[in-house]
């Protein structure tokens, strides 16, 4: 009689996500922001990766038919695969053990550069942020050092004016590979096909899940 009467009080799923939704993001960030710190405090190395992946919200062939987004911004292109996406690209800057300090939405082809100048960079002094190709900003790089003692040092291009040695290239690339890491163990966490009928809704269960892989930490 007990278990028959549990049963029944479940929230339905259309109830369940109503309530989710009626609960403001800023609430959501200020539990992922938690977790963050704790994880900056528990990198002693003062180490970190800045990177990105796609959150497709549908193949490219069903575009047209697409009713969260309908913008051609929303179309962006993964350089791995040699295949086009249409949905959002997640930026994410975690610590050397893969652990996300801070991270930004954005549209499949959004421009990078801009993305990392809305970035907060909220880390101690002296620490070293590695990232991909697509975040080279000399001036960004010199803000950042001369106002917070902070080293970004993305992966140069072949005609950058910035040449790092092959030592240091290097150690760059094996430290990314943590980033690669997490980003795997993020989208594992993804059903097949994320289930919403507006982009609050879509962009709401991707918060959702980055939280819940920062929750398998505790």
């Amino acid at each position: 009689m007990v278990e028959h009467k549990y049963i029944k009080n479940l929230l339905s799923k259309s109830r369940f996500n109503r309530r989710l939704h009626n609960i403001d993001e800023p609430i959501w960030m200020f539990f992922f922001q938690v977790r963050a710190q704790t994880f900056k405090e528990l990198n002693p190395g003062q180490e970190y990766i800045l990177d990105s992946f796609p959150v497709p919200v549908c193949d490219n062939i069903r575009i047209d038919r697409c009713q969260i987004y309908n913008k051609e911004e929303y179309r962006g292109y993964i350089a791995s695969k040699k295949r086009y996406f249409y949905g959002l690209r997640v930026h994410m800057l975690v610590n050397k053990n893969g652990k996300p300090i801070e991270f930004y939405r954005a549209a499949g082809s959004y421009n990078d550069v801009k993305v990392l100048q809305s970035f907060g960079f909220d880390l101690p002094s002296n620490s070293i942020v590695y990232g991909d190709r697509a975040y080279n900003d000399y001036q960004l790089e010199d803000l950042l050092k001369d106002s917070s003692s902070i080293m970004l040092k993305p992966l140069r291009k072949k005609n950058s004016k910035r040449k790092e040695s092959y030592c240091f290239e290097y150690i760059q690339k094996v430290t990314r590979k943590q980033v690669e890491t997490c980003f795997s163990r993020i989208t594992n966490l993804f059903p097949k096909s994320i289930h919403a009928v507006t982009s609050k809704g879509f962009e709401l269960k991707i918060i959702l899940f980055i939280i819940a892989f920062c929750i398998q930490f505790l």
